[in-house]
């Protein structure tokens, strides 16, 4: 059994993920899946406390913001229609399609966040050809396994797993050869945490809706994917045999495209590709019961000079720093995890209606950490790795979910949403959306 300070930094990291994937519902894609994955980096690094992580904080926060990101690209929601049916076959089909989309989401942000803390002066990693390799990973599989053999998971929708099933490939291959075994088990252990949260949130949100409670219960199925993904990062991290501690930031230099990065560039496209006129007037009319165009006017462009102003400022504050401290990190990573959180009031409208209960959580959890976080000691414990176990953990959770799936079945007859894969379609129309 592992020390309770081990225990208490990985609830810490699965509230902070689990938390920031939920906002991500609001937003969606690559540009939410990266602002959430850049928190759990986050949440990574300050539990951890090592100080030459710390230094570098930008470069392995953008690392995994991009790594989880890259997940963005699938879509999964037939997928989710397909735990909602009403027969074994396809409802176990659904849950373990959404343990293969969560993995890849979980394998992509932990390998590139262990690269980013593997990378030393002493073993610098080589991201150029890695990139390529990735690529063209990406291009082969997406070609055979889609254009040549038909293996299509969720059609007519997009087959993008395939993509980033070839870049796992090709990470892992790159992992391997160059013996960065430690960004490995990052990633596995990311990828069995977001894989089984993801089908056992989609088994919550079925029960939540057979339930009838009036609540965003894909919003619990998100915030699954994000907590038992950030165990799985924080454990693959803090059980790992790490390098000791280097005296100087590995960088050697201020992090400024990082930076820009993590604050401009993410959170503008987020901005402009979810603060649209039709979305903002038909939340807004509703709650508001008028028209008023300066009012949509003020939504979208109030949130746009927010995420500027809020921008520049941290660029302002760290456009000198070179190696960051704890305490830098710590105000940038509840800094930016306040503008998320507020950003997702805003689009939602839950900044002037209690409608949605659901998003009141989000500050409970972001408090929670605020008082708890720098009680987490940077404790790490070592523990062997082993393949053979990693396996066995693997086909633990296929036996699980396949007992999920019996009991989801028992408790309801056709839902609304419902889809089939194999056998005939219901009759009920789709009402899920990605």
């Amino acid at each position: 059994m592992k020390s309770k300070n081990l225990i208490f930094s990985l609830l810490l990291v699965a509230m902070s993920l689990g938390t920031a994937w939920a906002i991500r519902g609001q937003f969606g894609h690559e540009h939410g899946a990266a602002w959430a994955g850049a928190l759990g980096s986050l949440s990574v690094l300050l539990v951890s406390k090592r100080k030459d992580w710390l230094a570098k904080a930008l470069y392995a926060t953008l690392a995994g913001a991009l790594g989880w990101g890259l997940g963005g690209i699938m879509s999964y929601g037939l997928v989710v229609g397909y735990g909602r049916a009403d027969d074994f076959g396809n409802t176990l089909y659904g849950l373990e399609m959404l343990l293969v989309i969560g993995g890849l989401y979980g394998f992509m942000g932990g390998g590139f966040f262990g690269l980013a803390l593997s990378d030393t002066k002493k073993n610098p990693i080589k991201w150029a050809p890695l990139i390529v390799e990735m690529a063209l990973g990406g291009i082969l599989f997406y070609y055979f396994l889609i254009n040549q053999y038909g293996w299509k998971v969720n059609p007519p929708r997009s087959e993008v797993w395939a993509v980033c099933l070839g870049v796992a490939v090709a990470l892992t291959w790159n992992l391997i050869r160059n013996k960065n075994y430690v960004a490995l088990r990052v990633a596995i252990f990311s990828s069995l945490g977001a894989g089984f949260g993801f089908a056992f949130g989609n088994f919550l949100q079925v029960l939540g809706s057979v339930s009838e409670i009036h609540f965003n219960f894909w919003n619990v199925m998100e915030y699954s994917l994000g907590f038992f993904g950030g165990i799985g990062l924080a454990y693959g991290t803090l059980t790992a045999e790490w390098e000791p501690e280097e005296q100087e930031n590995s960088v050697g230099k201020k992090q400024w495209f990082h930076l820009l990065m993590l604050v401009l560039i993410i959170p503008y496209i987020m901005w402009q590709q979810n603060f649209e006129w039709e979305r903002i007037q038909s939340t807004y009319v509703k709650l508001l019961a008028t028209d008023d165009q300066s009012v949509y006017n003020l939504v979208i462009y109030g949130s746009l000079i927010l995420t500027l102003v809020m921008g520049i400022y941290w660029v302002a504050k760290f456009r000198k720093t070179v190696a960051f401290s704890f305490e830098e990190v710590r105000k940038f990573f509840f800094g930016h995890w306040l503008l998320y959180i507020l950003l997702s009031y805003i689009v939602t409208g839950a900044i002037i209606s209690t409608y949605r209960i659901e998003q009141y959580l989000y500050l409970i959890n972001f408090f929670i950490i605020l008082l708890l976080i720098n009680r987490a000691n940077g404790e790490f414990k070592p523990a062997p790795f082993s393949y053979v176990k990693v396996f066995k953990v693997f086909g633990a959770i296929i036996l699980f979910i396949s007992l999920l799936a019996f009991i989801l079945i028992q408790t309801h007859g056709e839902l609304k949403g419902s889809h089939k894969r194999f056998g005939e379609e219901p009759a009920v129309k789709d009402s899920i959306a990605k």
